[in-house]
């Protein structure tokens, strides 16, 4: 019997995924809505296969999901997420090969190619994925891109632990506005989630460490 364990809060993704996946009588899905509850999940079922939207789950880096990849080395990754970075990409591939890539914006067939790969044990990475990994890799040496002085005072928004509509007010500006200013940030640094923006932007003196709230 083949057990899985998805990690993705959009109710519609979650859905869909369970109903591919229980189309074969002979599978259990499990649900995680943080990384608390994945552990727990997988020291219950250590061999599971995990569908991960790495983007919407409270990892503070990817350092924290190889750990726990490494922790549950039987088990098996299917990373499908709307963005992940290409430092990000190249970075978990290269660590373990307990990690397949797709991306939700793709065909379905990628997904069940990637379902199809892990039952036979081996790992799946989608054509965007190959191209993202060849890219960074002829673009390693190049200098990240400055950032504007609006998305510095949008970082120090989110080291200061503001949401995007308290930026987005202080601001005069509308949420999705923000929202694309934070999705370009996080695209020049290279990085995933807020927390990784927080750390960069400490290490590359964007923001003052004095107002930022450890």
């Amino acid at each position: 019997m083949r057990k899985y364990i998805i990690g993705d809060n959009q109710e519609l993704t979650r859905f869909a995924l369970e109903s591919l996946l229980q189309k074969d009588e002979e599978t259990v899905v499990y649900r995680a809505f943080d990384k608390a509850r994945l552990v727990e999940l997988l020291k219950e079922n250590e061999s599971a296969v995990v569908l991960l939207d790495y983007t919407l789950f409270d990892f503070s880096d990817e350092d924290q999901l190889l750990i726990i990849a490494e922790r549950f080395s039987l088990s098996q990754w299917i990373l499908i997420s709307d963005e992940l970075t290409p430092q990000f990409i190249r970075r978990v591939v290269y660590s373990s090969h307990q990690f397949s890539v797709v991306y939700k914006d793709g065909p379905l067939s990628e997904v069940r190619e990637a379902l199809s790969a892990v039952s036979r044990f081996t790992r799946y990475l989608s054509q965007r994925a190959l191209e993202t990994i060849i890219t960074q890799q002829q673009q390693e040496d190049e200098t990240p891109s400055v950032l504007t002085t609006t998305e510095m005072e949008i970082v120090k928004g989110i080291a200061l632990g503001k949401t995007t509509k308290e930026i987005a007010a202080e601001r005069f500006s509308s949420i999705h506005t923000v929202t694309t200013h934070r999705k370009n940030i996080f695209r020049k640094l290279g990085i995933n989630t807020a927390h990784e923006a927080v750390k960069y932007a400490l290490r590359a003196g964007l923001i003052d460490p004095s107002e930022f709230y450890i």
